[in-house]
């Protein structure tokens, strides 16, 4: 990966909920392996936050095995990240968040998303997809109540099957580029990545396949609305994680209303990772 192509900074904003700590662990392991930036905030509309209730960094680490058992501060710093925890009082999440990415960019955001109504938590009331779509960054959605590919005990990653929806626009490179990296910086040693075309036969765009993966890449092309088509072939891939390329900001608030990324998120029983054009592998 070039130096300017780095990631360098991740953003995760946490509600402190079970959700949220599975968003969490995905967000410290991929710090940790590209070893960059993560700040983290919670915003309330009440003062009556503790900074004990954000999750505990170095008791992760320690439980991951990464750092021994009673570890000084000084101690995830020499792990090549930097930790960084913020506290909002705002009625607004949203603002807040776009606020703290103003004066902190991040090349990657991590978030938790409910798919129930009627919720009291913030992330809870559709507000992660709004971060998302007006800060423009690539994006990492953990659903509530699926796992992840990152185990919160002990920071070992699962992950053996990658679904990429390839069409002709938006362009499906940075999508596999993203997977080759995921692959490379996680240390995945084997596995497939499936490239789906939801279309008729030979309508397909073509892909350069990366040659060093140790993956094996296939091409599958199904006819069907594209969303209903994604979903049931991560059913049937058993995907880990679904990577989804979308047109940018712009393009990214449209398909958060009602089209296919955002039916593909209420209904995959994986994480999403969004890769808006323009973002750092967009």
């Amino acid at each position: 990966m070039s130096r300017e192509n780095r990631l360098t900074s991740v953003f995760h904003p946490s509600d402190f909920s079970g959700a949220s700590e599975v968003a969490f662990c995905h967000a410290l392991k991929i710090a940790l392996v590209t070893r960059a930036r993560l700040s983290m905030l919670h915003v309330s509309a009440s003062h009556n936050v503790d900074w004990d209730d954000f999750p505990g960094v170095r008791s992760t680490l320690e439980r991951w095995g990464l750092i021994p058992q009673g570890s000084p501060k000084s101690a995830v710093g020499k792990l090549g990240i930097d930790v960084k925890k913020a506290l909002a009082t705002a009625k607004n999440p949203v603002a807040a968040c776009l606020g703290y990415l103003e004066k902190e960019p991040a090349d990657l955001i991590v978030l938790a998303v409910s798919r129930s109504e009627g919720r009291v938590r913030w992330l809870e009331k559709s507000i992660g997809k709004p971060v998302a779509r007006k800060s423009g960054q690539m994006t990492l959605f953990l659903p509530a109540g699926v796992p992840g590919f990152v185990s919160s005990e002990s920071g070992s990653v699962s992950l053996d099957n990658i679904l990429i929806p390839i069409s002709h626009s938006p362009r499906p490179e940075p999508g596999v580029e993203a997977a080759s990296r995921i692959i490379q910086n996680l240390n995945l040693p084997e596995g497939t990545v499936t490239l789906l075309h939801a279309g008729a036969e030979g309508e397909a765009p073509e892909v350069e396949i990366p040659r060093d993966t140790g993956w094996t890449w296939r091409r599958v092309t199904k006819k069907g609305e594209p969303a209903d088509v994604i979903v049931q072939v991560a059913g049937e891939s058993r995907a880990g994680l679904i990577i989804m390329t979308t047109d940018g900001p712009d393009g990214f608030l449209d398909a958060l209303r009602g089209t296919t990324s955002e039916r593909v998120l209420n209904q995959a029983a994986c994480p999403v990772l969004n890769l808006p054009v323009g973002s750092l592998l967009g």
